[in-house]
This record gives structure tokens, sequence and C-alpha cells, in this order.
């Protein structure tokens, strides 16, 4: 079998692992069969998640942010993603900014290098409308809860209440006593693929410790749990703060490591501060 042969990135950010690649060149032409290749752990680098990074698309965007699940199917938003996108496109002398606007699949965010060598991103404002979500809520009534509502999906005969939002993607959060008795790997696949989800969902299951930190564990679609979820540490922390049982900073424990997350309220952007971490380098033989 003829074979393409493609230099690549591993990077991590709170145990949430990626294949960085570079299209700033041109583009390499990968087929959803090579990203699945790539992520594959035993066969290939192994990787939640394969990003892509694409010179600026237009006048005032830095760079384009391409992310692909290891299912291989290309989705909107990956927030530890973004992360690790900064940090590499510093690493390989792409961009001098400490600061840059990328557009992504869902829209154009904003990544920043601290100095401490944490990456902050500004994540845009949450939506909460269902049909922008995607989630049907035909013949549903939303229950009051807190400050805000959860919506009854039910999920094998019983009535699971989430929370549902998006923030770039789909998310659908649910507070549980213990995350590490949740039923996160047998009823996650089932949330994630509800019909009442047209484009999947990824299921957020969160702990409040305090009101300023919470232990977090996400199914991510297309994915299954990953040790850490950017955009799931948001959606878990607004679903929090709008149900009044969390601050404006929040310290989300994920089986990965900690990332702080910053809400002021409705139509303001969430920030998520964590780490971005170069594993190795390599280059790998793509099968067509």
């Amino acid at each position: 079998m003829p074979a393409m042969r493609i230099r690549f990135t591993k990077m991590q950010g709170a145990g949430n692992d990626f294949v960085v690649l570079d299209e700033t060149r041109g583009r390499l032409g990968l087929t959803r069969e090579h990203y699945r290749q790539l992520a594959d752990r035993h066969f290939g680098v192994g990787a939640d998640q394969i990003l892509t990074v694409r010179p600026s698309p237009a006048a005032g965007i830095d760079f384009e942010y391409v992310i692909h699940n290891a299912d291989g199917g290309e989705v909107e938003q990956c927030g530890n993603g973004a992360r690790c996108f900064v940090r590499f496109v510093r690493d390989k002398g792409l961009t001098e900014r400490d600061s840059l606007r990328v557009r992504t699949l869902s829209g154009v965010i904003e990544p920043r290098l601290n100095a401490d060598g944490r990456v902050t991103v500004d994540m845009g404002a949450p939506i909460f409308t269902p049909a922008e979500v995607p989630f049907d809520d035909r013949g549903l009534a939303p229950r009051r809860d807190g400050g805000w509502q959860t919506w009854p999906v039910e999920v094998q005969g019983l009535s699971v209440p989430l929370a549902m939002l998006s923030m770039g993607n789909p998310h659908a959060v649910q507070v549980v006593a213990d995350v590490d008795t949740a039923p996160v790997h047998t009823q996650g696949p089932l949330v994630e693929n509800h019909a009442r989800f047209p484009n999947r969902v990824n299921a957020g299951y969160m702990q409040v410790v305090d009101r300023g930190r919470i232990r977090l564990r996400v199914w991510e679609r297309g994915v299954g749990e990953t040790l850490a979820c950017g955009t799931g540490a948001c959606a878990a922390v607004v679903a929090g703060i709008r149900l009044g049982l969390l601050d404006s900073r929040v310290d989300v424990e994920t089986r990965g490591g900690v990332l702080t997350i910053e809400w002021a309220g409705e139509g303001r952007p969430v920030s998520m501060t964590g780490p971005a971490v170069t594993v190795f380098e390599g280059e790998i033989n793509l099968q067509d």
C-alpha cells in the first residue's frame, strides 16, 4: 500500500492529548481515515484530537484552527487544544505575538500566552437557546433549578436532569454527588448519541466541592472519556454559576490537571487558563 509521510508534534493540555499538524505552507490532503490513523493509540501516534494549523483566512485573523476528533470527524471547538495551538505557533516561530485571533469552525477565539507559561483563552460567550446548542426540546418542559433550569431527558428509562449549552460545541451537564462513581462510561455514550442532540453532545459530570472548586469528568463525542475537556470545563462552570452553585471564578479539577474558568455572566465571554505542553515530535507513514 502506498504511504504518505508527514511530520507531527504531540502535545497535551491537562492530559487532553493532541497531534498537531502544520499546514501553513500547504495542505496535506488528509482524509477522515488518515485522522483516525493518527489518533489510533496502537497503530498510530495516539491522541484525543488532531489539531491543524492553517494560515490566516481573513484580515484581522492570525491563523485558522481545524479540529478533528479521534473518529476522524471535524468538530467546532476544543479548548485545551486552543492552548496547545498558541504554544505550537510560538515555539515553531510562526508568530512572535503572545495574543492571537484564531478562527475555528464555530467562530473566532483569542488565546494568550502568559508570562508563567500557562495559556488563557477567551472562549467567547456561551449559547443557551436550545435550537442553537443544538437540542431538540419538543415535548419537553424545563424544570426550574436554582436561578436557571435543567431539562428532563429520558435515558434508559430514567429522567436525567441536564443543563444544556454550547461553548461553540454542544454540552449537556449534570450535577453528581461523586464523579468517581458517576456512570460516565455507561450513560455517557447514551447521552452523546441521544436523538435529541442532532449533532451529538459532550456529556459532563460535575461534582461541586465548594463555590470555587469542582471535580469534572466528560464523555466527549467521537472520543470517549478524556483526561480533561476544556470546553467541557467552561460549560460545567457556566452551568454551575447559572444554577446558583458556583462563584464567577472556579478551579476545575480534571483527571489530567486543573483548569481555571472565569465567567462574569450572560452575554460575557468565558475565560479559560491552563497548561500547554509539547511531549515529542516525529514523523509517521499514513496508509491510503
